[in-house]
């Protein structure tokens, strides 16, 4: 027997060590193209979700306070500077100080949205890209910790939760801080696990820039990090005997961490400073000190709340259960996936194994001892660390009163912001969950191909594995339609918005501007973009359209005079503006003039119905009235059988309104500004009542040069008149706000009867 051994042995068995090296890079790249096609597939569906449901962003108006802070950022400025207009055009959340105005809110998420607006003028796409980014993040975090199986199942779970696609689909600041946070998490577990100081600065940088974008959630999402860090610094100087030199390498790491973290926080006090005045005092808190963390008295604006341990374990509960039943993917089936890998893992951390082998998809049984060990431990400490991500967001929020302001009412998930966005200062949650459920998919994937093996040994082949296909494919269905039905309430939801939207903004978008200005009304107080989001104005209120609040005669001429050659109009609706989206307005965009002269001329026409027995003409003015020695409060008279129409006379000169054929029919107004108010009420047989109002914003002359005067009148002219008065048709009431305005170009709007027409002419009889 020849003792020689078989010479193509070692080359067999090289040929099938590289066979299977190439097998698994093979998969390893297919996995990696998976995943990165879904992150695109996840950009492209956001961008097309902000394009269209979100077209005219959503009920959450912080939105507009993000896009205004962007272009700011985009014109070189922190602030506007608006000077003595500063109340005729503060935006919401914003901070008024001195006649600069400056935002509630850090300026790192508006910057990633001013990045897409300076390339391409579509902030969307910093959407898609946030959106994209953490997809892909999350797919690097899970196949850090465990393998690129999990992190694909990971990345898609992430994606098809209804608040990462909800949420991300708006400008908020949630989804941009996540992305940060993610970065800083696969950043800081690269640089323990491949001992890397360049991934060690990379973590420092996006925890940084997460804290400057959103101090309180960087922090609870870091502090388990943070705690990890400093105890293997710990560690590794007492295994030293005392500070060493050169620095052991977790010091080295996790200083560098740490040094890039702290240059940030300083970058977030120096703006702090620039803005106001203080370095410990954030925006946030300038705008309403009482709404920072902490129990006790919680404020804002006018909203108080005494915020006990109590009201935050049940308000949070409540956010809780929402997240997990709601807004993750596929609501309780998602939540289970997540409980159920998260208790996989730690059952086979326990035992001493890895939870599905080494990170990188390789077999455990290729690796020498020493590596498995390092592997085992690396897995287990990042998972804890994701583990601690959780307790950390949950204790976390309870010390902030936000999320009890989500929650319009406890018990319904369909009401307050918590119904179309979610608990959206729990969003960091979902890496976690994403990640733990991947753990169950991967596992379930490793029992189908375990039970097709126990099924081949007993039927055909063929069979089993089409048996194992179908299991999969059930189980596939049932998710994706979980998943399905989960996303498809709240953008059910938010479309019911943007057709009240699209039909409000409509008379806006369809006017072409070219150096104008909109006054727009105040539903919700003296805000802009609260509610009306898409009327913004160019950092230097300078833009071919300026909006201004439509306030009280004063303010309104005072905007007027600072903007003299500007063609006025006024945004207006028919309804009332509430957050029910089922309640939609009737908008006009209605052009405006100042009537200017010795004295203005007014005539007001108006239809008559039959069976009117009397109507009863009257004006008064609103501050005139109130001014002492003013003289008589208002002037009236009657007219008995009106017949289809009537009209009033009546006019506005430097001694005030005089309405035609009433005795002392002069009401004075005041110099500086007023109001006239002229209605005519119908009154039948039954005593039912139909009026006629409009008011007009009059001034004496001197109060500053008006643009576009009828008679080409000047300051030296006797009185401005705003024309055509705000007009309203009130039935039972002679004063019925915005459910009464009058819609001149819509013949359904009022009954046949129904007919208001207005005439003002300056004249200069001096």
């Amino acid at each position: 027997m020849s003792s020689r051994q078989d010479p193509s042995a070692p080359r067999s068995f090289a040929r099938r060590l590289v066979s299977r090296g190439r097998a698994r890079i093979a998969r390893a790249d297919r996995l990696t193209l998976a995943a990165a096609l879904l992150a695109v597939a996840v950009g492209v569906l956001t961008f097309g979700i902000a394009a269209t449901v979100f077209a005219r962003h959503s009920v959450n108006h912080d939105e507009g306070v993000y896009l205004m802070q962007a272009a700011l950022l985009l014109s070189g400025q922190l602030e506007i500077h608006a000077g003595e207009l500063a109340d005729a055009v503060h935006p919401w959340f914003f901070i008024e100080d001195g006649g600069r105005l400056y935002p509630k809110y850090n300026p790192v998420p508006a910057a990633m949205y001013a990045v897409s607006m300076w390339l391409f003028g579509e902030p969307r796409v910093t959407l898609a890209v946030v959106a994209a980014g953490n997809a892909a993040l999350v797919y690097l975090l899970g196949a850090t910790v465990f393998d690129r199986r999990v992190g694909l199942a990971a990345a898609a779970l992430f994606a098809a939760s209804p608040m990462a696609l909800v949420t991300s689909s708006v400008f908020l600041p949630y989804a941009p801080t996540t992305f940060l946070n993610l970065v800083f998490a696969v950043a800081y577990l690269r640089s323990v696990r491949d001992r890397s100081v360049a991934f060690a600065g990379l973590a420092g940088v996006a925890i940084g820039l997460a804290f400057f974008a959103r101090p309180y959630t960087a922090v609870l999402f870091a502090a388990p990090f943070i705690l990890h860090a400093l105890v293997r610094v710990a560690v590794a100087v007492r295994d030293a005997g005392g500070p060493p030199l050169p620095l052991p390498d977790p010091v080295r790491r996790h200083g560098l961490t740490a040094l890039f973290g702290t240059l940030f926080v300083g970058v977030t006090l120096a703006y702090n400073f620039r803005m106001t005045g203080s370095p410990l005092t954030f925006p946030y808190e300038a705008f309403a000190p009482m709404d920072g963390p902490g129990f006790g008295e919680r404020r804002i604006l006018g909203h108080t709340e005494e915020y006990t341990p109590e009201l935050a374990l049940r308000s949070n509960g409540y956010a809780l259960w929402y997240l997990a039943t709601r807004w993750v993917v596929a609501g309780p089936l998602g939540t289970l996936l997540a409980l159920a890998g998260g208790g996989a893992a730690a059952q086979r951390w326990l035992s001493g194994r890895p939870a599905l082998g080494a990170s990188d998809g390789s077999d455990e049984s290729d690796r020498n001892d020493a590596d498995a060990r390092a592997m085992r431990r690396f897995e287990r400490t990042a998972g804890l660390l994701l583990a601690g991500v959780v307790v950390a967001v949950v204790l976390g929020n309870l010390f902030f009163w936000g999320t009890n302001n989500l929650l319009a009412t406890f018990s319904d998930p369909t009401d307050g912001l918590v119904a179309g966005f979610g608990p959206f200062y729990h969003f960091d949650l979902l890496v976690p969950l994403s990640v733990f459920g991947g753990v169950a998919v991967a596992a379930g994937g490793r029992g189908l191909s375990r039970l097709r093996a126990r099924l081949s040994s007993r039927i055909p082949p063929r069979t089993a594995r089409a048996a194992v296909v179908a299991v999969a494919a059930l189980a596939l269905l049932g998710g994706a339609l979980g998943a399905a039905a989960a996303v498809e309430a709240p953008l059910d939801r938010h479309a019911a918005h943007a057709d009240k939207y699209e039909t409000a903004y409509e008379p806006v978008e369809s006017a072409t501007f070219d150096d104008d200005l909109v006054f727009v009304p105040t539903p919700y107080g003296e805000w802009l973009h609260h509610p009306f989001q898409p009327f913004r104005n160019d950092p230097g209120l300078d833009g071919e359209v300026v909006y201004a609040l439509d306030r009280d005669p004063v303010e309104d001429f005072a905007v007027i005079d600072a903007y003299p050659d500007r063609d006025l109009h006024r945004y207006a609706y028919q309804g009332e503006w509430t957050p029910d989206p089922d309640r939609h307005v009737d908008p006009k965009l209605e052009p405006l003039d100042v009537r200017a002269g010795a004295r203005v001329d007014a005539t007001t026409t108006v239809g008559i119905p039959e069976r009117v027995e009397t109507a009863q003409i009257r004006v008064e003015t609103v501050r005139g009235a109130a001014d002492e020695g003013a003289g008589d409060e208002f002037a009236r008279y009657v007219v008995n059988d009106p017949d289809g129409s009537l009209s009033v006379d009546w006019s506005v000169g430097p001694d005030g309104v005089r309405l035609a054929g009433a005795p002392n029919a002069t009401v004075p107004i005041a110099p500086e500004g007023d109001e006239a108010i002229v209605t005519v009420t119908l009154v039948d047989p039954t005593g039912s009542t139909f009026t006629y109002r409009q008011e007009a914003a009059v001034r004496a002359a001197g109060g500053g040069e008006a643009g576009g005067s009828e008679a080409g009148g000047t300051a030296d002219a006797g009185v401005e008149v705003v024309w055509p008065p705000e007009r309203s048709v009130c039935r039972l009431v002679t004063e019925c706000g915005t459910e009464g305005t009058y819609l001149p170009e819509d013949p359904d709007a009022h009954a046949e009867w129904v007919v208001f027409e207005t005439r003002a002419d300056g004249v200069d009889d001096r």
